[in-house]
């Protein structure tokens, strides 16, 4: 879904349109659902993060800041968000593989084919270290801490690979 179409959508939101948040639900809730059963591993515990975020979603449409993403980036940054929460919170962590090989894009995103191939070849077009980061951060889960730990890095400099990973992922996608 194009961040033209998200924001419209957003913005009625802000204003408190049933309606858009409805449609907005429609359009998203499948791939907001499987980021969150992607990390957490467990349906019931996927389908409350999902849930959360949309009621987050709801209450906080107004607090999007365009500059800062697309709308789906931030709708994926709050399921992300919520999931750490609810694995830190049911202690599930040691059930997310640590093996950033394997928990790359996959089949069970919801993308058409062409578009898990894009995402894949620009995810291999990172740097190692920013590739790790990613994938430990966003299809493993864990915590920018956490990344620390397992690639036995400082804070800031995983910040600095995931920032410009992201922002390379970007310009990769957009092309």
């Amino acid at each position: 879904m194009e961040h033209e179409e998200l924001f419209p959508l957003l913005c009625d939101i802000a204003d408190g349109s049933r309606d858009a948040f409805a449609k907005l639900y429609t359009i998203t809730s499948g791939q907001i659902y499987a980021v969150a059963l992607k990390m957490l591993k467990h349906k019931e515990l996927a389908e409350e993060a999902t849930q959360d975020t949309f009621i987050k979603i709801w209450h906080g449409a107004a607090s999007y800041q365009r500059s800062k993403g697309t709308v789906l980036t931030w709708m994926v940054s709050i399921v992300r968000y919520r999931a750490l929460d609810l694995m830190r919170y049911h202690n599930i962590r040691n059930e997310v593989s640590l093996s950033p090989e394997s928990d790359g894009p996959s089949a069970s995103m919801p993308l058409p084919s062409s578009e898990r191939r894009r995402l894949a070849e620009c995810i291999d077009e990172l740097e190692e270290q920013q590739r790790q980061a990613i994938h430990l951060a966003f299809y493993g889960g864990l915590s920018h801490q956490e990344v620390v730990e397992h690639l036995d890095s400082p804070l800031g400099t995983i910040k600095s690979w995931i920032r410009r990973g992201l922002q390379s992922l970007q310009r990769c996608l957009s092309i």
